[in-house]
């Protein structure tokens, strides 16, 4: 069977030790491939093709930074739909979803292809007399990327892009549980002219992870995953002295407003709760209606998700199986947690009659109302098709429910009223905040993360808060007391 192995410095390098882990299809129910699980030494192998790879990347010039990232970016985007179908084998999500996914990780290459004015420093003259005092951005050196399994494309670019344009040299550890599109991305980056060294993917587990950790050469750590995994991560990687971002979990509330347009709060919820089988950290979990309209907005709902289909991502269908059959049983069993906690299952998922093989990992679109908060179904971030409704009194009563909440990833309020949506967004204790917009994703020029239990550290991703994490600001005060020259060149600079 195919192993899926390490790619450094510019080449497929196997694994020192025969440890393999799974690649399952979620749409079969099978094993497809193997990916190498590395040991320390192979980790020590990556991280030091980049230390090696630093110096001569770091001395490149801005303008051949650029144009290399233009040449990934034509590239990745004539050949997206290669890499959509490596997503939909591997995760299981529609095809559809796949691209998408491949084309906001594209915006922010697009971001990165503005290296030249983000990285821009200042300067004053004459601060003293003949003194001046200006800033340059330099970049840190060798940066890991820690990625998780359920954007296995679009996670890793909001990180390397904005990491290499800045001059920095990238090991990315990506989720054992689907690595090909890490492999794929870094056979492009070397057909678009990237140097031997500069980006490198190690394959593995927890072992990969603590040395990217803990070993000196790694300047910095970027993470998105569970909450646990991020605070250990954050933990971990700051106590050996690294800049740290580690974007945690997320349990997203939609708070419902009486007057709001119930038809397009139904169509919202079932698009942010079961995408990608309500497998996203920006997924709207708990729908928190205003009472009276809870009655008339659970009916549609469950009206909207009688037309759902659920199968095979590579057919015509809206939603696709859940990772691994691990994963499926941990998110059914939430359903017998809400049974046995009084709540009301409106729509039961694991009744579902999938259009796909009947090994699947499949788990339909589940609806469950009066949620008790007290319930593990509403504390927990579950990570599947699972929406829950909780129903309150009044504005104030869903704000501090929402503000309770350990996470504070994404939330969003629907409403008519201009008022009461100013004053969710200055009141609410969330990062990310929709309003009448469902999954409130910020532009790759924004930046993205959340506060609480959702973040670990001060730096988002990607935007001009993703530029200032992957570089490092000196403050030069210079006085030169004769003049000079190089000589005469009537040319234009190359390069």
């Amino acid at each position: 069977m195919e192993t899926v192995v390490h790619f450094i410095n510019g080449k497929s390098v196997l694994n020192s030790a025969d440890r393999t882990g799974n690649i399952y299809n979620p749409a079969l129910g099978r094993t497809i491939r193997l990916v190498s699980l590395a040991e320390q030494v192979d980790a020590q192998l990556a991280i030091k093709a980049a230390s090696d790879a630093f110096p001569s990347w770091r001395d490149t010039s801005l303008t051949k930074r650029t144009q290399i990232m233009f040449a990934f970016r034509e590239i990745l985007n004539a050949r997206k739909a290669e890499l959509a179908a490596i997503i939909t084998e591997e995760h299981g999500k529609t095809l559809p979803d796949a691209l998408g996914e491949v084309t906001r990780g594209l915006e922010v290459v697009e971001f990165a292809t503005g290296l030249g004015h983000l990285l821009k420093g200042s300067f004053s003259e004459s601060v003293s007399t003949g003194i001046d005092v200006y800033s340059i951005r330099q970049p840190l050196g060798v940066v890991g990327i820690i990625s998780p399994f359920n954007f296995p494309a679009m996670v890793p670019m909001w990180f390397f892009p904005v990491a290499i344009a800045s001059g920095n040299t990238v090991v990315l550890k990506p989720s054992e549980k689907n690595p090909s599109a890490a492999v794929w991305i870094a056979e492009r980056l070397q057909e678009a002219g990237l140097p031997d060294g500069v980006f490198n993917v190690l394959q593995g587990d927890k072992v990969a992870v603590d040395e990217l950790l803990t070993n000196p050469d790694v300047q910095s750590i970027s993470f998105v995953g569970s909450t646990p995994i991020a605070k250990y991560v954050y933990e971990t990687g700051t106590a050996c002295g690294k800049r740290v971002q580690a974007l945690g979990g997320a349990k997203n509330h939609m708070l419902v407003l009486p007057d709001a347009d119930l038809d397009l709060v139904a169509d919202s919820a079932i698009n942010a709760g079961f995408g990608s089988a309500g497998e996203r950290c920006m997924a709207i979990s708990v729908i928190v209606a205003i009472e009276p309209i809870a009655d008339a907005l659970v009916e549609k709902i469950a009206d909207r998700m009688k037309t759902l289909k659920v199968g095979d991502g590579t057919r015509s269908c809206d939603m696709g199986p859940l990772i691994t059959k691990e994963h499926r049983d941990r998110v059914a069993s939430y359903i017998e947690l809400a049974v046995a906690d009084r709540a009301s299952v409106v729509v039961d998922g694991r009744n579902v009659t999938p259009d796909g093989d009947a090994s699947g990992f499949w788990l339909g679109p589940t609806l469950i109302d009066n949620v008790p908060t007290t319930s593990k179904i509403y504390k927990d971030e579950i990570f599947g098709p699972v929406l829950s409704v909780v129903r309150v009194k009044s504005y104030q009563e869903g704000l501090d429910l929402i503000n309770r909440a350990d996470y504070g990833n994404g939330t969003a309020i629907f409403t008519n009223d201009g008022g009461a949506a100013r004053r969710f967004q200055n009141e609410v204790e969330v990062g990310m905040i929709g309003i009448n917009v469902p999954i409130p994703v910020p532009v790759s020029y924004y930046s993205f993360g959340g506060v609480k239990h959702s973040l670990f550290g001060d730096t988002k991703a990607h935007g001009v808060q993703g530029f200032n994490f992957f570089t490092k600001e000196k403050t030069v005060t210079s006085r030169w007391l004769d003049p000079s020259h190089g000589g005469i060149n009537l040319g234009f600079p190359q390069n």
